[in-house]
């Protein structure tokens, strides 16, 4: 088991870039407005000596009466509980504050070892002077800058210096990573928690509360499961402001480096023009995806039938996606969705030989050949498969122009019913053959 080192702070000292500076990625959302870090964020550090696994956390606010505020400071809380050390973040700038008092006094009280890590000062001179404020606080300080890099190797030899020896964390095993995307407000998070048995997604009924992707590992009867649970996508015209658009752009990127998204819809909305969206984005970039209809624990049972013929009219036009009907609350459709998600990476990952292929081509222009088009007919020499997830098909053909939408939709069916592909998109290309 790697020790943990957890960050704290109030918002706006610099929590996130630290974090990103020690994992050596841009994994935590990073931007000047406070408050943007909300759900904690994981993330592995290697050291020279010791590997530890690092938790970055919402920024703290004591005596709050704001509902979010409260959630963040449950959720620091909670990862405090599991630290083997504790960096104690502050601004070196804006020298010590009545809430970094706070902040102090709440962690003499608890029982890890804390470091007090003095940020946003840059050089030998600047943290001299810059220091003095913060003795008072009690605790041992390492002065650095995280978005320049000063100080950050001093950091982290204390930092391993403080931890209890713990083994080597075993090589890495790539797992099934599976990213939440929808709306905000239909239960993303909720779905998470339900799954991996904690809460430790922050929920709440208000929209928009995770801005971040968060990645969440479970591991299961021997495998690993990594769940990445993303900020709300909003339609463009009510994002109001610079942070809420890369959060967006993140959420929805986010499914490409997943093995499968799973896009969440209301069940009690429907599919509306913001669900159609992110359809077609998915649809267009060829994302592997199960779509999961939430939320049916609040729909009579006599309105089940009406409400799934609803949903298939309405997800027509990417019918290779599997749906499944889902509840974080009767925890219904939860026992399927990773046998199904898994169904769909087998498929995108699929493989077929070049034999096979120009097969099933000889029989599907035998059983239905192509079209005349201005007296011409194109004429398919034969198949190959360049690429998998998904699974990418070249046709070599006499002129690509000569293969019609119809047609193409045809051999794509006729592709996934021989070979067993009817859960992930698929990529068709044609292109002339060097014998014409």
């Amino acid at each position: 088991m790697l020790p943990h080192v957890v960050i704290v702070g109030r918002p706006n000292v610099g929590k996130s870039t630290l974090f990103n500076r020690l994992i050596r990625q841009n994994k935590a959302l990073v931007h000047d407005q406070p408050g943007v870090t909300r759900d904690r964020l994981y993330g592995k550090v290697s050291g020279s000596q010791k590997d530890f696994a690092l938790v970055d956390t919402g920024g703290l606010v004591l005596d709050s009466s704001n509902r979010v505020e409260e959630e963040i400071h449950e959720q620091v809380l909670d990862a405090l509980e599991t630290a083997d050390l504790i960096l104690f973040a502050v601004d070196g700038q804006a020298g010590i504050t009545a809430l970094d008092e706070q902040l102090g006094t709440m962690l003499r009280q608890g029982r890890g070892p804390v470091h007090l890590v003095i940020n946003k000062v840059d050089g030998r001179e600047r943290s001299s002077f810059l220091e003095g404020d913060f003795y008072s606080l009690g605790f041992d300080f390492t002065s650095i800058s995280a978005a320049h890099g000063y100080n950050i190797s001093a950091l982290l030899e204390t930092i391993e210096s403080k931890l209890p020896e713990g083994r080597k964390e075993e090589p890495h095993i790539q797992g099934l990573r599976l990213s939440f995307l929808g709306r905000p407000n239909v239960g993303k998070s909720s779905l998470v928690n339900a799954l991996i048995g904690d809460d430790r997604m922050m929920v709440s009924s208000l929209p928009g509360t995770t801005r971040d992707c968060v990645d969440i590992v479970l591991e299961k009867n021997g495998k690993r499961y990594i769940f990445i649970d993303t900020a709300g996508v909003r339609r463009r015209t009510t994002i109001r402001d610079e942070l809420e658009r890369f959060s967006t752009l993140r959420a929805i990127m986010s499914s490409k480096r997943a093995d499968v998204s799973l896009l969440v819809l209301d069940a009690l909305a429907g599919v509306v023009a913001q669900d159609k969206k992110l359809l077609s984005f998915l649809e267009r970039e060829k994302v592997p995806a199960v779509i999961l209809v939430n939320k049916i624990d609040q729909v009579p049972r006599d309105k089940m039938g009406r409400l799934k013929r609803y949903f298939q009219d309405q997800l027509a036009f990417c019918s290779y996606a599997p749906v499944l009907y889902t509840s974080s609350i009767s925890r219904a459709g939860l026992g399927r969705l990773i046998p199904t998600a898994e169904k769909v990476l087998v498929q995108s990952r699929t493989r077929v030989g070049t034999g096979e292929l120009n097969r099933l081509i000889k029989e599907a222009v035998q059983g239905h050949q192509p079209p005349l088009v201005k007296g011409r007919r194109a004429k398919i020499y034969y198949l190959t498969q360049p690429g998998t997830s998904p699974p990418e098909f070249v046709f070599f053909v006499n002129d690509p122009r000569l293969i019609k939408p119809a047609y193409a939709r045809y051999l794509e069916k006729q592709i996934r019913r021989v070979f067993h592909l009817d859960m992930t998109p698929i990529k068709l290309f044609f292109r002339s053959s060097r014998r014409d």
